[in-house]
């Protein structure tokens, strides 16, 4: 019969002690931060077709997007807007800039241009071979043939 009042005792104080550490870690859970992996991408920019700005462009017809050399950014449609984005979409920028490309002689909104553009070099557009290594950004040829650019 002792023994009933010992494991009573024992009982209680386990309970005790288990409510305890029940609460104590049930509120370290709330503190407990683990660690933290995180990219910054940097919003796009809704572009108006009257935007003011001097760039030099050069589009990528396979892409029918554009890329600003001095702000460097990329435009290209989203919907019926235009969108200066900080990296292409969906594909990297090097990807992007060994496809085929043509520098533009405009320097404002691509917007203005682009249906004109489209025509002039549709998505599936490939320089000639003559007029290759001067359609590329980066790609100058020495007296050798050699490019320089790259």
């Amino acid at each position: 019969m002792n023994n009933r009042e010992l494991f009573f005792k024992a009982d209680k104080a386990g309970f005790v002690l288990g409510a305890v550490l029940l609460a104590t870690l049930t509120g370290c859970v709330g503190y407990v931060e683990g660690p933290r992996a995180g990219v910054y991408v940097e919003p796009s920019v809704q572009v108006d077709a009257g935007f003011v700005g001097q760039d030099d462009y050069v589009y990528y017809p396979g892409y029918q997007m554009y890329y600003g050399s001095r702000s460097h950014r990329w435009y290209d449609r989203e919907g019926s807007s235009w969108v200066a984005h900080p990296a292409p979409r969906g594909v990297s920028a090097d990807v992007v800039h060994s496809s085929p490309s043509v520098k533009m002689d405009f320097h404002d909104s691509p917007a203005q241009h682009h249906a004109a553009v489209v025509k002039q070099y549709p998505k599936n557009w490939k320089p000639s071979a003559s007029s290759q290594g001067q359609n590329r950004k980066g790609d100058q040829q020495d007296d050798h043939g050699q490019n320089k650019g790259r």
